[in-house]
């Protein structure tokens, strides 16, 4: 599994410090290569001559020294990784983190590194319970950040409660368990639509709804990441998506959007329709910006734009599998239903504007999962989790074909 494997260990100013040397050693002998970025307090707890010597390279811990080998040391060791480990991972860091703060060694590092990122925290337990350590260890975690939860015990302050870093072998065992899953989605072609629809007025305005796009966002981030190749058709949205497996085409209408999933879906092996498209558009749209003093009123004649979900439905061979996406604020479960069966889905995803967190513009999500055997609901979480419960279940169904 690890063989050939590049891997960085990023180690901070906490007392766990010394533990991370058996993590080295776990990743060594399993036959990865490891290199080693320290802050200048993890050198308080660890020497850079025990680290060199079980790990077989230098140390990295100054942005500017002349032991390092490249001028610009953290592109080039950040280049050269697969995985970044952070153990342990302070307070400090994880805020530097979260707020794009780079201002030695570690810090740069983690910012110039593109892929798969873990962080093991270590911490006195009023820091970790800390609202401001909260937020920002949800805010990277909805960025696709990996966290391996600290423990509950004894800690070095004398305190006891949560925030003893996970023992090395936890660690290890976390992190082979995440990579043995990380391809489950090899060679699979997924289509995922994110974000609203805008359906112009005049030039200026639109009709449109509150849709942040990041609940499909985070769909693709969770496919890619597990392999899959994902085509990502999103509306408008302030949000990149950052993994190299997902190719990410822009649409502004609902016009836009059916043509673009009519065109990919024949060779998409499972899609998702998490998207929030506007049912209605005006019949016809000004070319000019309709100026408010040239009249008392304005009224909009409405037509419906294109059914994507049924068309796709038309098209769906035996082998695909599709997913809808149903928000309601009544008869939430009877409405779900009747979208499921009448656009002939293998299950959709229902969620309520009456749960709180569950709406549009939340980093939270509250679903449940209905397919012709029943009905599975789940508590409000972060979208990154929501996304990983929708493909556990497409998951099921790909094993039971």
């Amino acid at each position: 599994m690890l063989t050939g494997r590049k891997i960085i260990i990023g180690i901070t100013g906490g007392i766990a410090a010394y533990k991370t040397i058996s993590l080295i050693r776990h990743f060594i002998k399993s036959g990865a290569e490891v290199k080693v970025i320290t802050t200048q307090n993890a050198l308080q707890f660890v020497t850079k001559t025990s680290l060199e010597s079980i790990s077989k390279n230098k140390v990295y811990s100054e942005l500017f020294s002349t032991d390092n080998d490249y001028s610009t040391e953290h592109i080039a060791i950040t280049d050269w990784g697969d995985l970044f480990i952070v153990a342990p991972a302070t307070a400090n860091i994880i805020g530097k983190l979260a707020n794009g703060i780079a201002d030695d060694a570690l810090s740069t590092s983690l910012l110039a590194f593109n892929k798969k990122v873990y962080l093991a925290p270590a911490m006195n337990s009023k820091m970790w319970d800390h609202f401001a350590v909260k937020k920002n260890c949800a805010y990277l975690a909805q960025n696709n950040i990996n966290f391996v939860e600290p423990a509950e015990g004894f800690l070095a302050c004398g305190y006891e409660g949560k925030g003893r870093m996970a023992e090395p072998d936890e660690i290890f065992n976390y992190i082979l368990k995440d990579l043995s899953t990380a391809q489950v989605f090899s060679k699979t072609k997924v289509l995922i639509t994110a974000g609203p629809t805008f359906e112009a007025i005049d030039p200026v305005r639109y009709i449109g709804n509150h849709s942040s796009g990041l609940m499909g966002f985070s769909l693709a981030e969770a496919f890619a990441e597990k392999g899959a190749d994902v085509t990502l058709v999103a509306g408008p949205t302030n949000l990149k998506a950052s993994h190299k497996n997902i190719k990410t085409i822009s649409v502004i209408s609902a016009n836009d959007m059916n043509e673009a999933c009519i065109k990919e879906f024949p060779g998409a092996h499972v899609t998702v329709m998490s998207a929030a498209v506007a049912d209605y558009k005006p019949e016809k749209s000004s070319s000019v910006k309709i100026k408010k003093e040239n009249t008392d009123s304005l009224t909009l004649k409405l037509i419906p734009t294109p059914d994507i979900l049924s068309n796709l439905s038309k098209m769906k061979k035996k082998n695909q599998i599709l997913v809808g996406f149903a928000l309601e604020t009544n008869n939430e479960i009877d409405f779900a239903r009747d979208k499921m069966k009448r656009k002939k889905l293998d299950f959709i995803v229902l969620n309520s504007l009456k749960d709180e967190g569950a709406g549009f513009r939340s980093d939270t999500n509250k679903i449940s999962i209905i397919d012709t055997t029943g009905i599975t609901n789940f508590e409000l979480k972060t979208k990154k989790e929501v996304a990983e419960d929708i493909i556990t279940k497409v998951l099921s169904l790909i094993k039971r074909n």
